[in-house]
C-alpha cells in the first residue's frame, strides 16, 4: 500500500497528477530547456521589429514609497539585483547543504572536483588576459571562470545511464566549488567602492541573524524579513546585492528542532491511542480526540524538515522556472542588426571570453584532475576514464547563467557587452554540443566493447566445449557411457 491509497477517490488523482509535475520539473534536462527557450525567444525578440520594444520594457521604472521613504529601481535592475538574490540565496543554501553533509563534507572525496573548480576558473582568467592584458576590456576577466551547473547538468542527464554516475557526482561537486569561487570574485572584484554606514548595517543585521540560528530559532520568518533588510544594505553598500541571498543562506539553520527518535518513539505512542479512540462509526470531525492527536503528529512532523530543507524545497521551483528564465530573457537578447560580424569576432572581450569558455575552462579543469591524480591527492571518480574526464571538462565551459551575469558586472557599454554576450551564448553552445558528442562518443565505445567481451566470452565457452582433449584431460576423463548402468538397475532403490 501506498500513501496515495490512503486518500479518498476524490483527491487521489489530483495528487497523483501533482506528484508527476513536481518530479518532471526537478529534471535537469527540463530546466536548462526552459532557459534555453526563454534565451531563444530573447534573441528573437531583440533581433526583430519589438526590439525597442523589449528595451523599454527592462527600462519601465519600479518604485516603493513608505511616507517619506521612497525606493526605486528598473525592471532589469529589479531582475538582476532582487530576483537574482533568490538564484543566489538557492545556490548558498546548496553549499551550505553539501558543506555540511554532501560531498564537501569529505576532504578527500571533495579535493578533486574543488582543485578541479580552480583551474577551471585560473585557466580561463589567463586566456582572457592573454587577449586583453593592459586594455580597456580588461576588467571582463571573470566572465568566462563559472560554469552554468543547471546547463551542464541538462547535458550531462541527456545521456542518462551512459555516463558513470561518479561522473554526476563530479561534475556536480565542481560546479557547486565553482559558484563558490564566482561568489567570492563577484563580492571582492565587481561591486562598486563601498560605503562603510551601509557596510555596518548590513554586518549588524547579519550579526542578528546568526544569533537566532544560535539561539535555536527554527521559524524561517524570522529570518526571511530580516533578509529582506539585508538585501537592501547591500544593495546600498555597494557590494552587489545578489551577496546577500549567500548571506542569508548562511544563518539558516540546517539542525532540526525534534529529535527523531524521540519523536518516533513519541509517535508509536499516539498513534496507538488514535486507533483505540477512532469509531468509523462517527464522522471524523465528531472525533475531536482522533483529530487533535493528529493535528499534534502533522505539528511535530513539520518541524522535523530542518529549515534550510524546507526553505529550498519552497523556492527552488521558483528560482528554477521564474528566476532563471525571466534572467535569461531579460539578459541573453542580442541586438545584430547592423553588427559587423569581422569586428565582432576580433573583438579582444569576445575572443577572450569564447576561447575562455571553449579552451580556458577544459584546459583547467582536465590538467588539474590529472595532475591531482597523478600525484595520488585522489582517484578518479567511480568507473570513470580519461575520456569520461575530457568531456566533463568541456561541459564545464558551458557558462550561460554565471558568465551573463559577471558581463553585465564588467562593462558599463552595451556594444561591448551585446558583444560578450554573444561570445558567451556562441562558447557555451560549442562547449555542451563538443562535451555531449565526446560523452555520446564514449559511452558507445564502451557499449561496444562490452558486447565484444560478451561475444568473446560467449566463443571461448563454445571452443571449451568442442575442442578436442589433451592426452591430460583423456587420462582422468571417464565416460558416462561406461558406466555399468545394469548394476545399478539390479537394484531397488533405497526407501527415503
Amino acid at each position: 500500500m501506498t500513501d496515495n491509497d490512503i486518500l479518498i477517490p476524490e483527491i487521489r488523482e489530483r495528487t497523483l497528477r501533482k506528484r508527476r509535475v513536481v518530479s518532471f520539473m526537478h529534471r535537469s534536462t527540463i530546466s536548462a530547456g526552459v532557459m534555453l527557450v526563454a534565451a531563444v525567444a530573447a534573441l528573437i525578440v531583440a533581433n526583430s521589429s519589438l526590439y525597442d520594444e523589449f528595451l523599454r520594457l527592462w527600462s519601465t521604472p519600479l518604485r516603493i514609497s513608505v511616507g517619506s521613504f521612497s525606493f526605486g529601481v528598473s525592471l532589469e535592475g529589479f531582475v538582476n539585483d532582487f530576483l537574482m538574490a533568490i538564484f543566489f540565496l538557492v545556490v548558498g543554501m546548496e553549499v551550505k547543504y553539501e558543506v555540511r553533509v554532501g560531498a564537501l563534507r569529505d576532504f578527500r572525496a571533495a579535493l578533486l572536483p574543488v582543485l578541479a573548480a580552480l583551474g577551471g576558473v585560473l585557466a580561463p582568467i589567463l586566456v582572457y588576459t592573454l587577449f586583453n592584458r593592459g586594455g580597456e576590456y580588461a576588467h571582463g576577466w571573470g566572465i568566462p571562470t563559472a560554469t552554468d551547473i543547471a546547463f551542464a547538468l541538462g547535458i550531462l542527464s541527456m545521456l542518462g545511464s551512459r555516463v558513470p554516475s561518479g561522473l554526476k557526482v563530479f561534475l556536480s561537486t565542481l560546479a557547486i566549488a565553482d559558484d563558490i569561487i564566482a561568489i567570492i570574485i563577484i563580492a571582492v572584484f565587481y561591486g562598486h567602492t563601498p560605503k562603510i554606514l551601509w557596510c555596518i548595517l548590513a554586518l549588524a543585521v547579519l550579526f542578528v541573524l546568526f544569533c537566532l540560528n544560535r539561539a535555536n530559532i527554527f521559524q524561517l520568518r524570522y529570518y526571511l524579513i530580516p533578509g529582506l533588510l539585508l538585501w537592501f544594505f547591500v544593495y546600498q553598500s555597494g557590494i552587489h546585492s545578489t551577496i546577500a541571498g549567500v548571506l542569508l543562506a548562511l544563518t539558516i539553520p540546517v539542525k532540526s528542532p525534534v529529535e527523531p527518535e524521540a519523536f518516533s518513539r513519541w509517535t508509536r505512542r499516539v498513534i496507538a491511542d488514535a486507533h483505540t479512540s477512532f469509531d468509523e462509526m462517527q464522522p471524523v470531525i465528531a472525533q475531536t480526540s482522533f483529530v487533535d492527536i493528529w493535528d499534534d503528529i502533522s505539528r511535530l512532523a513539520n518541524y522535523l524538515t530542518p529549515p534550510l530543507s524546507t526553505l529550498k524545497k519552497k523556492i527552488e521551483g521558483f528560482s528554477t522556472f521564474v528566476v532563471l528564465p525571466v534572467f535569461a530573457f531579460c539578459n541573453a537578447g542580442v541586438n545584430l542588426h547592423g553588427a559587423d560580424p569581422l569586428a565582432m569576432i576580433t573583438n579582444p572581450a569576445a575572443l577572450g571570453v569564447f576561447f575562455g569558455l571553449l579552451i580556458g575552462k577544459p584546459l583547467g579543469i582536465f590538467s588539474v584532475s590529472w595532475l591531482t591524480i597523478k600525484l595520488k591527492l585522489a582517484d578518479l571518480p567511480e568507473r570513470c576514464n580519461w575520456s569520461h574526464m575530457l568531456g566533463a571538462a568541456v561541459l564545464g565551459g558551458v557558462g550561460f547563467t554565471m558568465a551573463i551575469f559577471v558581463a553585465n558586472l564588467s562593462f558599463a557599454g552595451d556594444a561591448v557587452v551585446g558583444t560578450a554576450k554573444a561570445a558567451i551564448l556562441v562558447g557555451s553552445t560549442l562547449s555542451g554540443i563538443l562535451g555531449y558528442l565526446l560523452l555520446h562518443r564514449e559511452a558507445k565505445v564502451l557499449a561496444k566493447a562490452e558486447e565484444e567481451q560478451e561475444a568473446a566470452d560467449v566463443a571461448k565457452a563454445l571452443n571449451t566445449l568442442t575442442r578436442p582433449m589433451d592426452a591430460g584431460e583423456q587420462a582422468g576423463y571417464e565416460p558416462i557411457w561406461d558406466t555399468d548402468w545394469d548394476s545399478h538397475l539390479d537394484h531397488e532403490p533405497e526407501s527415503m
